[in-house]
């Protein structure tokens, strides 16, 4: 787990509620992101957050296989530029998405996705291939089986992704049950959950730990996580086998 922080992270600008002030380390949130390891090492990071250089710096990861995007939310994608150090070491790194997702971002980021736009001599750009995924269709990406699913944030759709025994389900402001029946079986389950009281574009607490019961695996770790709840109060509160997630969390599985 890279970043655990809603998009705000935690501490806020100019706040100093409990939880901002906290000196708790596992308060600290950078915005959401995370990488899973394969057993034969392969890596697969999914979303590029503002804070994703000191993230992976403090994980102490060098290079990734993949990059899987869940949307193209500021705070899901603006550290794109920093796979600029991994391209430049290892060529050319496959991303992934839906097609709107990837549209968006080569409308948003045309320096790296247009080959038209050349860096100056002397300078570089991530070089990125992008490649779509189909909702509901199992791909190998870098050898791990993924599976993207679509879970609705507002009037956004995001993917979620299942990669065998773990799923990442992140700003799900609902998770359908068709979506609940395929994460079914999955060990270790990572979902958004944002205040005690429902949102319009994410789960509530009291939603992602009903969305939990459901697919019913043996841990599910909440993310997204706001001010509102330090790490301690949240983590003695929520059932067994439900906890909240920290930056710099690892789970071995």
């Amino acid at each position: 787990m890279l970043g655990c922080g809603t998009s705000f992270g935690v501490p806020v600008i100019g706040c100093d509620c409990a939880v901002c002030t906290s000196p708790d380390p596992r308060d600290r949130r950078t915005r959401v992101a995370a990488v899973i390891e394969g057993d034969d090492g392969a890596r697969l990071l999914i979303d590029t957050p503002p804070e994703i250089r000191l993230q992976l710096l403090a994980a102490g990861i060098p290079h990734v296989d993949a990059v899987l995007f869940t949307h193209e939310h500021a705070d899901h994608v603006h550290g794109i530029d920093d796979l600029r150090a991994m391209s430049a070491r290892r060529g050319p790194l496959a991303v992934y998405g839906s097609v709107e997702t990837l549209a968006r971002l080569r409308a948003r980021f045309a320096y790296i996705f247009d080959p038209a736009i050349r860096p100056q001599p002397g300078t570089s750009k991530p070089e990125l291939v992008a490649t779509p995924l189909a909702a509901g269709e199992p791909a190998a990406i870098a050898g791990l089986a993924v599976l993207p699913l679509i879970v609705p944030h507002g009037d956004v759709d995001v993917y979620a992704y299942r990669v065998g025994p773990v799923a990442y389900v992140t700003d799900a402001q609902r998770v359908p049950p068709d979506v609940v029946a395929r994460l079914r079986g999955v060990r270790v389950l990572v979902l958004n959950a944002l205040f005690d009281r429902p949102h319009p574009t994410h789960l509530s607490i009291p939603e992602a730990v009903d969305v939990a019961r459901a697919v019913g695996a043996e841990r599910t770790l909440l993310t997204h996580l706001t001010h509102r709840h330090g790490y301690a109060a949240l983590a003695a509160r929520l059932p067994p086998g439900i906890e909240p997630a920290y930056d710099g969390l690892t789970v071995a599985f």
